[in-house]
């Protein structure tokens, strides 16, 4: 019997996993493995999604234990990483090893290498996609070049099929023979969770295991899908899926969304859900073709943008004290529960690039470190959107206000209020704009601007004032 080392890298699950069933239809002894390597790439997972990595390898150990297998725990620090691939895969006597691919450029580079490397020794290195509806390389436009505008893109993804969900029996997994083999590290040895608790707020927000991501995908196709349009921009509530930690360590597939929209829905209803999973798709599209995008605008004309770096604007929209309760609002929300709603994401970085002149890479950074659900192509198509200087941008021309967005999806102030609670007593009036309250009106809602909540760290006008003059300077510069 051949052993195959499966290695779980972004596709932590068992259904829809084109390796694991590829190798029980072999008959292969199979061997689960997880390798954390700390010198992997320059964007390591941040803080907050190994957090969420940390309770997705729990949960997938448990699942591995029912069926009777184990996780393989392997953790890696710097060396000849493919070196250290074939000592794994010769201390389980394996002739095969199976992954599913990833696009992150220097992933990208370093298992072409791996694959040339294992191929030399002997070894059967196979890859498959795990993670994606389409892989990059296979979606083209009509001159056979990569899409660089996300409609049309959609539109043409729409007229491809998805493959169907990969489906393995009860008895096929209880035919599976397992590795029986000890563990060379626990999931506790990684270190992934934090050393002082700044995640406690997490555990009430989410459960970062399979099941519960099912449960909130049924439910979204079961009650929330129809009224989706209406509600994903009200933060508030709770409109939107929540599923992208899920799909960012692969928990649950993006296959399994699609088909359970196209299963339930008509046309009219899925496509509201279904364009945000084309949206995600489109990032991936964009980092495969642009590798150099989560350092660089991909609208060359934006090199050299005269960024104003000023650590204590920096700080301020880190902690969420920069005056504006929804801006603020988002901040605080990201730091308590690892995530941000989308429309409060766009408000955020709209004050920090415009308002602030701070570079979108420093958001880029923050988000990457403060998200359970941070993925560098979202996090990169994103924050080059709202820096103007990525595909489909917004326009650097155009500036969020801040008070008009917060009034605007935030009319009754619930979700500043549970976020900004020092603001709690503050009428709907002026909520999303305190600094116009009477003073005596603020001292009967509790508030002193400056001392409980704090000033606008520069009012909406100036900040638009500035950012508009820097754009129309380096327009001329670059003229």
């Amino acid at each position: 019997m051949k052993k195959c080392v499966i290695w779980l890298r972004k596709d932590l699950r068992l259904t829809d996993h084109p390796g694991f069933a590829d190798a029980i239809e072999s008959g292969y002894e199979i061997f689960p493995v997880f390798i954390w390597d700390e010198g992997e790439h320059r964007w390591q997972d941040g803080a907050a999604s190994q957090w969420w990595l940390h309770h997705a390898l729990t949960d997938l150990e448990g699942q591995l234990k029912q069926l009777g297998g184990k996780l393989l725990v392997h953790q890696l620090c710097g060396g000849d990483f493919s070196a250290k691939i074939v000592e794994i895969i010769q201390d389980y006597g394996a002739d095969v090893i199976y992954w599913g691919r990833r696009y992150e450029p220097e992933i990208i580079e370093r298992d072409k290498q791996l694959k040339v490397y294992l191929t030399a020794q002997g070894y059967e290195a196979k890859s498959f996609n795990t993670h994606l509806l389409h892989e990059p390389h296979t979606i083209q436009n009509k001159s056979g070049s990569h899409f660089k505008v996300f409609t049309p893109y959609w539109k043409h993804c729409l007229t491809r099929s998805v493959d169907p969900v990969i489906e393995v029996t009860s008895e096929e997994w209880e035919s599976v023979k397992w590795g029986g083999v000890e563990s060379p590290s626990s999931i506790d040895d990684l270190g992934l969770l934090p050393k002082i608790s700044w995640d406690r707020g997490f555990y009430d927000c989410w459960e970062p295991r399979r099941e519960a991501g099912l449960a909130r995908l049924g439910e979204m196709v079961k009650s929330k899908a129809v009224s989706y349009d209406g509600r994903r921009d009200i933060p508030s509530v709770d409109g939107t899926s929540q599923l992208s930690p899920y799909l960012q360590w692969g928990q649950i597939s993006a296959r399994e969304v699609y088909h359970a929209f196209r299963d339930s829905y008509n046309d009219t209803v899925e496509k509201g859900y279904l364009r945000q999973l084309f949206w995600r798709e489109f990032s991936y599209h964009l980092l495969f073709h642009s590798p150099h995008s989560p350092e660089r605008p991909l609208r060359p004309e934006y090199e050299g943008f005269p960024w104003e770096k000023n650590e204590e604007y920096l700080r301020a929209w880190q902690k969420g004290k920069t005056g504006f309760p929804i801006v603020d609002a988002g901040m605080r929300q990201l730091w308590q529960t690892g995530w941000m709603h989308n429309r409060v994401r766009m408000i955020v970085g709209s004050l920090l690039v415009k308002h602030l002149l701070q570079d979108w890479r420093e958001g880029a950074s923050w988000f990457w470190d403060t998200l359970v659900d941070a993925d560098l192509a979202n996090n990169t198509m994103g924050w080059q959107w709202i820096g103007g200087c990525g595909a489909d941008a917004s326009p650097y021309f155009r500036i969020f206000n801040p008070i008009i967005q917060g009034e605007k999806f935030d009319p009754d102030g619930d979700y500043v209020r549970e976020y900004c609670p020092e603001l709690k007593g503050v009428p709907d009036k002026y909520l999303h704009k305190p600094w116009e309250m009477p003073e005596l009106e603020l001292l009967a809602a509790g508030v002193t601007l400056g001392k409980t909540y704090p000033q606008p760290i520069i009012s909406h006008e100036k900040g638009r004032e500035k950012a508009l003059k820097a754009y129309g300077e380096f327009k001329e510069t670059k003229a």
